[in-house]
């Protein structure tokens, strides 16, 4: 017994001394506070937060920022862009990979093409969104936009690196891109019915177009609205239902996949939670539960559960996603058995002696962060509970490995 208790008592003190060793580096990473410690870099610093970029850059595990001093800002700002053209630019020096000072220096045959955020909101044609990196003579390393000819800026120094999560180099210019300077429509100017038909959405489109519903999604835009637009092919998979809709229940469906606030994916992924809809009309009416799995966003109805597929458009105050699923309200449509059948089981639970965990989004708000520095805030503490779970259960568990195999 005695051995019994030396053992154990020092697998616990082993747990708390791995745990201890870890959490300071569990927590994510924060473009803004570190940026904030760089005063040369303090306006490209200001405009990732005006724009929402800081956010999304902080959701990302693997990414690299081409920062740009704050004379490369003034020339850049000199051409007066829109905030939504200002955010394409800037995205473009976002890259979604991890380039450090050494791997600059390392790349095959002298030259490579790598995706960036801008490429990956679907908003680039071709390949515009994507940037050339030239590893030159002496040492010296070129950037250039894929749609732009020749090489007009180039590495500065490195300005912080966390291998292989973020790192932050400074470059000589900003990236030039005919594509991402391009003007952007004004909220009022976006055509929705467009925007669904060319990225994969005609079919909803389509239901839309011919709905009552549409002059509620056009008059919601410059006030905030988040589309959640399902695929062709969800669509095609729920036209049996639809077609058995009173026309006033298909308005209502229509208004089901739209929220009268502006959700940037950062926000659904940090601020899981009811959120009304522009069919809500009371309280507990015409809802559905946002929740999040990793990268994995999910929209559940009780009677359904549809996940975020994609990007159509991310353009303050307006946002539109493609869902896998039509959302089907559970007012119009019959509970799920395994929605229904949950209350029914808690009981049985109980006498067991297990607790039924309650979900925290029934208690969580519907609207997200009040402020871009909340957004990055939600981000840095999910990622640091997660990753100390995921780190928790992980020592424990190798701690009781040790002891079993000491006894």
């Amino acid at each position: 017994m005695e051995k019994q208790g030396r053992v154990f008592f020092s697998s616990v003190t082993l747990t708390i001394l791995i745990i201890s060793l870890l959490s300071s580096t569990s927590n994510a990473h924060n473009i803004t506070r570190i940026l904030a410690s760089h005063p040369s870099l303090s306006t490209f610093n200001h405009y990732l937060t005006l724009t929402h970029l800081a956010a999304e850059i902080n959701r990302r595990q693997t990414i690299t920022v081409l920062a740009l001093d704050n004379s490369a800002m003034s020339s850049l700002l000199d051409k007066h862009l829109s905030t939504g053209t200002l955010k394409n630019v800037l995205s473009l020096h976002v890259l979604v990979d991890y380039f450090g000072s050494k791997k600059l220096h390392q790349i095959t045959n002298g030259t490579t093409l790598v995706s960036s955020m801008f490429q990956a909101t679907g908003t680039a044609a071709g390949t515009a969104g994507y940037v050339n990196i030239t590893n030159l003579k002496g040492g010296k390393v070129g950037f250039a936009a894929e749609d732009n000819d020749g090489l007009h800026s180039f590495y500065v120094k490195s300005v912080q690196e966390i291998p292989y999560n973020i790192s932050i180099l400074e470059i000589s210019s900003p990236l030039s891109s005919a594509d991402a300077e391009a003007p952007t429509a004004a909220p009022s100017q976006i055509n929705l019915i467009n925007i669904m038909s060319k990225q994969g959405c005609k079919s909803f489109a389509d239901l839309l177009r011919s709905s009552k519903a549409l002059p509620t999604f056009q008059d919601s835009v410059d006030g905030g609205l988040t589309v959640f637009c399902p695929t062709d092919s969800a669509v095609s998979g729920f036209m049996p239902k639809y077609k058995n809709l009173t026309d006033a229940e298909k308005v209502s469906v229509l208004l089901y996949h739209g929220v009268p606030v502006y959700q940037s994916l950062q926000m659904l992924k940090s601020n899981n939670g009811v959120m009304n809809t522009l069919a809500t009309e009371g309280a507990n009416k015409f809802d559905f539960t946002v929740q999040n799995d990793g990268e994995d966003v999910k929209l559940e109805t009780k009677v359904d559960t549809a996940s975020i597929v994609g990007t159509l458009i991310d353009q303050d105050p307006f946002v539109a996603y493609k869902i896998s699923k039509f959302l089907m309200p559970r007012e119009l449509f019959k509970v799920s058995e395994e929605e229904s059948d949950a209350p029914a089981e808690a009981p049985k639970a109980s006498k067991k002696g297990k607790k039924k965990k309650a979900s925290p989004a029934a208690d969580a708000p519907a609207d997200g962060p009040a402020s871009d520095s909340e957004d990055q805030k939600a981000a840095d503490e999910n990622a640091a509970h997660s990753n100390n779970a995921v780190t928790f259960t992980g020592v424990v568990f190798f701690s009781l490995f040790i002891a079993n195999l000491v006894l």
